[in-house]
């Protein structure tokens, strides 16, 4: 019957989300969640809780550039096998597996300190969760598509999300939690523990099949042009360079040779769109703690709700976009961080009230949910399929680069002239990322259908 037809395919798509793969995204992504916060605002709080000055927790943000620069070590992790444990696990859950150990073994240490007296200590370990966790994202991300088929991709980047949001919730609000009725060292030790659920998950899931990097590289014109032209050269010269052209070379040669001089337009404003969100990131929880909210109120409002507003205005802006196109909502997002990091400033200066707490909160993390969503769609549109993981990479890591290097300057400017000065300065960054975000709409028919390829 039609009727049963049409219910057994609604069955169906449901039952993917109980298929192992999938499953494992849930776990996976809340790995990959937990370790973000603890070296960003949740660390910031205890810095700042811990007596900690706030010109030094500023530089403290510079541990994020990490995240920025990832794509440096990400051929690395794509190819390079571990001794021993990739025998034994596989090239992806080898390198997923040490990058969880790595966190593990930081967010250890760092129950151990005591910021104010230890604090190169503390910035040490820090940069160890940092790495690691950066190195997880990058396998984990390679682990997910190379897992299931393509029409289970969706499936698994929702749980990823969910699994994801469950990690910044945990590592938010749960470490305040802890930390307000027991220790910060209980906390992160606590975060420490946590970090055994993905590790678990990798030695239960299977290594994903994938070809080989020689078979991936071959298929590239430019490497066999240049394994024609080198073969009289070493092979260890070859492989060499016949893997920095296929990983490196070509996706630039690929962005540049489709758009021309506006390549570099559109680099430009990559790097600035998000500036004034991530400048002033590294003040934001200091400044909390230094109104005299408590860690459950910080906790229960900008990690709770917070996350909340976040994924409304994610959800909103997936909307607009669908609804107006990408470039009037790239205006709006731009328009709204100016708008919302004027917010703060206003916070600062009425002193601690919650009902203004709620709504910068509020306002803040819509804007940046519906700002982050039509970017992703921007960025995705810029890439070519041929070489999608590796310029999206790119994109993301150039967009988060410059905010996280002027964030680091934030404590000297809250030292100098107070915090409110300092989101109307953070607040002004974002005005030319507005302009840039005009002109892009009324231009974007003509970057949206780029030059073809040679």
């Amino acid at each position: 019957m039609p009727g049963s037809s049409s219910q057994q395919s609604w069955l169906e798509a449901l039952t993917i989300y109980l298929r192992a793969p999938v499953l494992a995204m849930l776990f996976l992504g809340f790995s990959a969640g937990l370790p973000f916060l603890l070296v960003f605002s949740t660390l910031t709080t205890w810095l700042r809780s811990s007596g900690v000055e706030v010109a030094a927790i500023g530089f403290f943000s510079w541990i994020g550039l990490l995240y920025s620069i990832k794509f440096f070590w990400a051929p690395v992790v794509d190819a390079l096998p571990l001794p021993l444990l990739t025998r034994w696990l596989g090239q992806r859950r080898s390198w997923m597996l040490t990058g969880q150990a790595m966190i593990m073994a930081g967010l250890a240490g760092l129950s151990t300190l005591n910021p104010a007296g230890q604090l190169p200590l503390v910035a040490a370990f820090a940069l160890l969760v940092a790495f690691g966790s950066a190195t997880q994202d990058i396998t984990l991300d390679a682990f997910r598509i190379e897992s299931a088929e393509e029409k289970a991709q969706a499936a698994m980047a929702s749980m990823y999300i969910i699994g994801y949001r469950g990690g910044l919730i945990m590592a938010g609000a749960g470490a305040l939690y802890i930390a307000a009725e027991q220790s910060w060292h209980l906390a992160y030790l606590t975060m420490a523990a946590l970090m055994a659920i993905g590790m678990i998950t990798i030695l239960l899931r299977p290594e994903p099949k994938r070809q080989t990097l020689a078979s991936r590289l071959i298929k590239e014109p430019r490497v066999r042009a240049f394994l024609r032209a080198s073969r009289h050269q070493p092979t260890w010269l070859r492989r060499l360079g016949a893997w920095l052209i296929g990983s490196v070379v070509c996706p630039f040669i690929d962005f540049f040779s489709r758009y021309g001089t506006k390549a570099l337009v559109l680099l430009i404003f990559i790097a600035i769109y998000r500036i004034s969100d991530l400048a002033m990131a590294s003040m934001a929880y200091p400044l909390y703690v230094d109104l005299g909210f408590s860690l459950e109120t910080i906790a229960t409002v900008t990690k709770v709700f917070g996350v909340i507003m976040s994924l409304l205005g994610g959800l909103v802006g997936g909307v607009l976009v669908a609804r107006y196109g990408v470039g009037p909502i790239l205006i709006a997002g731009a328009a709204a961080t100016v708008l919302t990091n004027l917010m703060f400033a206003f916070l600062a200066v009425s002193g601690a009230q919650i009902h203004l707490l709620i709504l910068t909160i509020a306002g803040d993390n819509l804007s940046n949910g519906l700002a982050s969503a039509v970017f992703i769609a921007f960025l995705s549109s810029l890439t070519s399929r041929a070489y999608t993981a590796t310029q999206y990479a790119l994109f993301s890591s150039l967009m988060t680069l410059p905010g996280k290097f002027l964030s680091g300057f934030g404590g000297l400017v809250v030292a100098a002239q107070g915090y409110s000065s300092f989101f109307i300065l953070a607040s002004a960054l974002g005005i030319p990322a507005l302009l840039m975000a005009v002109w892009i709409w009324r231009h974007h028919a003509t970057i949206s259908e780029p030059r073809p390829t040679a």
